[in-house]
């Protein structure tokens, strides 16, 4: 976990009224930009899951791809991309999910996992919860098993953590903010 002394949320840029009016994104750029944050972020990862059981690590498109391929990497797991509709080249699942804007498609290649896998999935934060649930049953549907979610940050009022928890998908986040939080 990151340490006291260091303030992860200093480096989340709060950007009102995006990508409409009375959302507050949190934009993870200065975090990336940061070399002592992104270490300080990969370690806590990293610290958390070294001495842990699965075999995959799985990461959402887009800014899931960021932290999930460093952790992959240091933990020496196998990478699975969970990609936006349309993006992936070969035989894929798709899984339809609710997003805070609207619908979208989730798809990963269809032959990324095997029944007995167990992955753990990263995205940068968990909001409504709708990508990582989608990615949940896809993972379901090739035979293998959600090991947690991970995220940077949860927006816990938007009830994702929760959804996943009642999906049987063990939640942990860095960090959260309010809905109102600057």
């Amino acid at each position: 976990m990151p340490s006291a002394t260091f303030d992860l949320k200093a480096l989340i840029r709060p950007v009102p009224d995006f990508p409409k009016p009375g959302v507050i994104f949190r934009d993870i750029t200065p975090l990336f930009q940061s070399p002592r944050g992104l270490r300080h972020v990969a370690d806590a990862f990293i610290e958390r899951y070294v001495e842990t059981e699965f075999s995959h690590i799985g990461a959402m498109d887009a800014r899931g791809f960021l932290i999930g391929s460093i952790i992959a990497h240091q933990l020496n797991k196998p990478l699975i991309l969970f990609r936006k509709q349309g993006k992936l080249p070969a035989d894929v699942l798709a899984e339809g999910y609710q997003t805070e804007y609207g619908e979208a498609f989730l798809e990963v290649h269809a032959d990324s996992l095997c029944e007995g896998d167990s992955v753990l999935i990263f995205d940068d934060l968990i909001a409504t919860g709708g990508t990582l649930l989608a990615a949940t049953k896809l993972v379901r549907r090739m035979g293998a098993q959600v090991f947690e979610a991970a995220a940077i940050i949860d927006l816990p009022e938007l009830g994702g953590s929760q959804r996943l928890n009642e999906a049987g998908v063990p939640t942990f986040c860095l960090t959260e903010f309010s809905l109102s939080e600057r």
